[in-house]
């Protein structure tokens, strides 16, 4: 079992394979927290202290106890009106306006099997094989008849426990929930480092690690997605923590909208560390029966350094969150027309490009945006989803077949979520947008977003995206979403506070019919690049656009930032044209394979035709020798060797989890006149085995490797990049 209650103590132990996590329902009913670090046994709760600090730390009415103060005590569920002064996880109004609530133990249920969220993308177990395990905690308040369950799904092999929660009004009159997290750790000691991930379009995800002092350190995002500006991924460490040294604790929020994740340093050297949904223009009210679901936080620990908290991440999202038929399967390598053509392509140009790439050994072609209606630049036609069959010559099942004779796969861009003005949808809806009454309403790309939170609108989208996947083999669908939500208001909706939640709730809907009605293609999610790149996301689509930046030397940061929180079997990642469009810089087209090649879904975003024979001889060479790693880096731990933005040397490691195959990756950033080499020192090897380099045939001990390393060569250039494939010699 990896739920215990002690009814005598009245403490939950949740147990993982290297994790204890540990609460208790005290004598006045509150839940505190005690204890998330190496698995133990014993009961913490003598990690908790308490004095007299009544000056200025309120005590509950029922206590009379001026050493208590949930001011000052670890919990689990803090909430807004309990003489807590800090950040709660929930705060509620009732119908006279009056803020705060009282939550009390009332029960608890331990159920086999990982818990699901109604409407919302959640952590899965596979019944027995998992072991895992559901804790509910029902907190309530009497006054105000307000029910809190508290989820967690304990998954022991992958050592990740989840936490939601479910708010439910039970009362007569209505209540109004002002905030509503998910996820809270209180430490009351220590001293830490937290490690966030900002960035902007273009240069997403670049990691930021700083000391936590006395306030509060918050990310989020306010822009209706996860955003390119920040992830939804926190790690918080030892402040002496390395890669694989020291204390560190993940949370990975499983949601596509506005969120907020903070660290904060209490005035008793206390620590909070908190992620949930933002409250920027939430306010949502509860009419009696009602509920509402704070969506789920994937929490993990390790004593073993940070690179643990991401595998641990790594394992969990790949196989827990990710489904379907891709979830397991090689991705095809792909060309994007995009960089190829942008809009001016016909029919027969995709046709010359597939036969180039099916002769270089590629193996999809995704016509990208311009297919549609009237579509010839990014001011017009989106939400008509119809074929535009002069531009492509013929029928969209023509242009496929004649594709497919050529041995390539089809694929095709959308971006439903959107509308131009100029579009039949608009002029016939205009009603169907996110647009205040009376103001004129911020553009995006020259578009606007459509109501989701609409049933009606969801209904319009999928009837036109199945008439266009259900005319031809459509086997790899690229859904885009390219601007922010400014302005929330839903003429269908009579409280716009709920409108940003029920969006995200009509958006999954129509992920789910329509990941449902199409089993079998492969969908990939983008978001101007990264903006959405979050396990929510990829509890639909199984990989995600990394970044709009496709420079092989800026992708190294951004993989690198990415890596810390998702799989690399998520991370879309292609080679591209030199000198790069955004940048302008020139990368010898090896390093850009091999860059591309750190994530799990890759593939080619240039014009094929254009190509002289000896950079084609580079791709043929890339595709074959993908496809021989590609298990690896889709399956294997994945380890940090170094970091791209303070070292000389960007390199990586992909190891299988029994420790027989390993490839080595790097690209040497610097280089000095007579420089010395530069050395790599792999990790996750096994202990007292030999390997050998595949293409040297050298043969080394696995302990000289993972204490020393190895050379990288002296005559490397600035930007040019190695890998080396290592195989266990079991004699």
């Amino acid at each position: 079992m990896s739920i215990s209650f002690d009814d005598s103590t009245r403490v939950f132990t949740l147990s993982t394979r290297s994790t204890t996590y540990q609460m208790q329902a005290d004598p006045y009913g509150f839940l505190l927290h005690l204890y998330y670090g190496a698995r133990t046994d014993g009961y913490m709760a003598y990690l908790v202290t308490y004095a007299d600090r009544s000056g200025m730390c309120g005590c509950p009415y029922d206590v009379h106890d001026r050493t208590y103060s949930l001011d000052v005590l670890p919990q689990e569920f803090p909430f807004q009106g309990a003489g807590d002064m800090r950040s709660p996880l929930l705060s509620v109004r009732d119908a006279s306006g009056a803020f705060g609530c009282d939550l009390r133990y009332v029960g608890y249920e331990i159920r086999p099997g990982k818990y699901g969220l109604p409407g919302l993308p959640a952590v899965y177990s596979d019944d027995e094989a998992d072991g895992a395990e559901t804790l509910v905690v029902r907190l309530r308040d009497a006054r105000l008849g307000l029910m809190v369950e508290l989820l967690y799904g304990v998954m022991p092999e992958l050592d990740v426990i989840t936490r939601a929660a479910r708010i439910k009004n039970e009362g007569a009159g209505r209540i109004t929930i002002d905030r509503a997290q998910s996820a809270c750790l209180d430490f009351v000691h220590g001293e830490f480092d937290v490690i966030s991930f900002y960035g902007r379009h273009a240069m997403e995800r670049m990691p930021d690690r700083h000391p936590v002092g006395h306030g509060s350190f918050s990310v989020g995002s306010r822009r209706g997605m996860s955003s390119n500006q920040y992830s939804p991924v926190l790690v918080l460490c030892d402040h002496t923590a390395t890669e694989s040294t020291g204390r560190a604790w993940g949370m990975n929020f499983v949601y596509s909208g506005g969120f907020e994740a903070q660290v904060t340093g209490e005035q008793f050297d206390q620590t909070r560390f908190q992620m949930g949904l933002s409250d920027d223009r939430f306010s949502y009210p509860l009419e009696p029966g009602e509920e509402l679901v704070a969506p789920e936080v994937i929490m993990t620990y390790s004593d073993a350094g940070i690179e643990r908290v991401s595998q641990n991440f790594h394992r969990c999202i790949r196989t827990r969150v990710c489904r379907g038929m891709w979830r397991d399967t090689p991705r095809p390598v792909l060309i994007n027309s995009w960089e190829a053509f942008y809009f001016d392509f016909t029919g027969e140009s995709l046709v010359k490009l597939a036969e180039k790439a099916s002769k270089l050994g590629i193996e999809m072609l995704v016509m990208d945006d311009g297919w549609f209606s009237t579509r010839r630049d990014d001011l017009r036609a989106l939400g008509d989803w119809t074929v535009n069959e002069g531009k492509l010559g013929g029928t969209l099942a023509e242009l496929v077949e004649r594709v497919n004779a050529l041995g390539v796969k089809f694929g095709l861009w959308v971006e439903p979520e959107m509308v131009s003005e100029d579009s039949e949808l608009y002029r016939e809806h205009p009603d169907w947008v996110l647009a205040v009454p009376g103001k004129g309403p911020v553009l995006g790309r020259d578009q606007l977003v459509l109501d989701l939170s609409r049933p009606e609108v969801r209904e319009n989208l999928f009837a036109q995206l199945c008439a266009v996947f259900d005319q031809a083999n459509i086997e790899y669908v690229k859904w885009d979403y390219n601007r922010s939500i400014v302005d929330t208001y839903s003429r269908a909706s009579n409280d716009q506070g709920k409108v940003l939640y029920d969006y995200m709730l009509g958006l999954y809907d129509l992920l789910d019919r329509l990941v449902a009605r199409y089993p079998k293609i492969l969908f990939e999610g983008c978001s101007a690049g990264g903006g959405r790149f979050d396990a929510g996301m990829l509890y639909y689509m199984p990989q995600i656009w990394t970044s709009d930046n496709t420079d092989a030397i800026n992708r190294l940061t951004i993989q690198y930032g990415t890596s810390f929180g998702f799989p690399a079997s998520a991370m879309g990642a292609h080679v591209s044209a030199c000198p790069n469009e955004i940048n302008g810089r020139d990368v010898p087209i090896s390093t850009r394979g091999i860059a591309a090649m750190q994530g799990g879904a890759f593939g080619y975003e240039l014009d094929l035709l254009e190509l002289p024979e000896r950079a084609c001889e580079h791709i043929r060479e890339q595709v074959r020798r993908y496809h021989e790693i590609e298990s690896i880096v889709r399956e294997g731990l994945f380890f940090r060797l170094s970091s791209p933005k303070q070292d000389p040397v960007c390199a990586w490691e992909y190891v299988t989890e029994d420790g027989l195959r390993a490839v080595v990756s790097a690209v040497r950033l610097e280089v000095e006149g007579y420089g010395v080499a530069s050395y790599v020192v792999p990790r996750g090897l096994t202990p007292g085995a030999r390997y050998r380099e595949l293409d040297s045939g050298v043969v080394y001990p696995a302990d000289a490797l993972m204490d020393m390393g190895f050379p990288l060569p002296v005559t490397l250039e600035a930007n040019a990049a190695v890998m080396y494939r290592f195989e266990r010699m079991d004699d």
